[in-house]
């Protein structure tokens, strides 16, 4: 066998072992399911929903920063109950429970999971 050959072996028997490991690797899961927080609704943003997307309600949290809650159009397809955004107003201190999915805090996937005003 002359050495490209080998060479040639060698690199298909590396790329099939790098093959093999990507097909067993897991996909990442949620950073939480479960997150709570409290604070001031700064803006209230449904025009997404004309386009199946998330609405988008920005919370100045309690704990320090603004929090990105996104709330799905299609609520028949959560486990959770379905937020009544007419409720909502800017500058309501409301509680979110939510999973952490890309900087935001997404309302839809566990029973658990809501946006409710606080009095």
């Amino acid at each position: 066998m002359s050495s490209l050959q080998r060479i040639a072996v060698l690199s298909s028997t590396a790329l099939v072992v790098m093959l093999a490991a990507c097909a067993g690797t897991p996909a990442p899961g949620p950073a939480s399911a479960n997150t709570t927080i409290e604070g001031s609704i700064a803006s209230i943003d449904t025009s997404p929903w004309a386009y199946d997307g998330n609405a988008v309600i920005a919370i100045d949290a309690d704990a320090g920063g603004r929090v990105t809650v996104q709330l799905p159009a299609r609520w028949n397809l959560c486990q959770a109950a379905p937020v009544d955004v007419a409720a909502l107003a800017e500058g309501m201190r409301v509680r979110a429970t939510g999973s952490r999915e890309e900087g935001s805090l997404v309302v839809c996937q566990g029973p658990s999971h809501e946006l409710v005003p606080l009095r």
